[in-house]
């Protein structure tokens, strides 16, 4: 498959992206994307609708948002990754109050896959800029993940200032004490798959439970994982020294809570 990327519904040009680029101010959300529908796709349009009207203090026509979509999906079958940014080209840097008509970038991409090893991860004293909003300022996550890979670990998994887990470099976290789920409440992104993993939990009627959780307490977990929207769960090895198991059982739950959640045609 050839990367595909459009503007507003037309193949986008080096000058349409030269604001995206240069100013470099914006949102997005990602996700995977099968015969031309998506799990939780209610939850992606809410998501990139409630970040334009706090980022751009204006609204998206989501039915044109779809329409876009389904353009830049046209002949594609089978699995593909999808990435919908907004940013505005007329957005007035030195007056950002003012309303800014928002711009779609749709782009498609083969379908992206993560390894279902164990993860090693470091912990690392960071949290994101505006932690809800799935924004373009990636520099610092994946700066982190390069940090931690250079100590000898895969990834970055972030801890505020009192020494709460909040989430990993592009990924939630969640543990498990053989009995209960719990996830972490410090800020941070709420993730679309963590998002229908936590509903699927209920309906499964899983004891589950979104506390604070100390870095210092991590060993009292049997095991822990993170989610994203390219894969369900990847159970994760080890934090700094604290090791875990693999619980195979758990990753199988995860997967059925998952799949409880219906393709949606886009």
């Amino acid at each position: 498959m050839t990367p595909r990327m459009q503007l507003n519904g037309r193949v986008a040009g080096a000058d349409d992206l030269r604001a995206l680029a240069l100013v470099n101010y914006g949102h997005f959300t990602s996700m995977q994307v099968c015969d031309g529908a998506v799990r939780g796709l209610g939850l992606h349009l809410q998501r990139l609708q409630q970040a334009t009207r706090e980022l751009f203090g204006s609204a998206l026509d989501l039915d044109q948002v779809r329409g876009w979509m389904r353009d830049a999906l046209d002949g594609i079958h089978g699995a593909a990754s999808m990435r919908v940014t907004v940013f505005s080209r007329v957005l007035d840097r030195d007056h950002l109050l003012e309303p800014a008509a928002p711009d779609v970038l749709v782009s498609v991409a083969p379908a992206r896959t993560i390894r279902a090893d164990p993860l090693q991860v470091r912990s690392a004293r960071y949290q994101r800029e505006a932690p809800h909003i799935k924004h373009v300022g990636t520099f610092a996550l994946f700066h982190q993940k390069r940090l931690a890979q250079a100590a000898g670990f895969d990834d970055a998994l972030f801890v505020d200032a009192g020494g709460a887990i909040a989430e990993g470099s592009i990924w939630n976290v969640g543990f498990f004490d053989g009995t209960r789920v719990t996830w972490p409440d410090a800020p941070a992104l709420q993730g679309i798959s963590m998002q229908l993993l936590q509903d699927g939990l209920r309906r499964r009627g899983v004891p589950m439970q979104v506390r604070r959780v100390e870095l210092a307490e991590v060993a009292h977990f049997r095991a822990a994982f993170f989610t994203n929207t390219s894969r369900t769960a990847v159970p994760l090895s080890r934090i700094d020294m604290t090791e875990f198991r693999l619980d195979a059982r758990l990753l199988a739950l995860l997967d059925e809570c998952m799949s409880m959640h219906p393709w949606e045609r886009i």
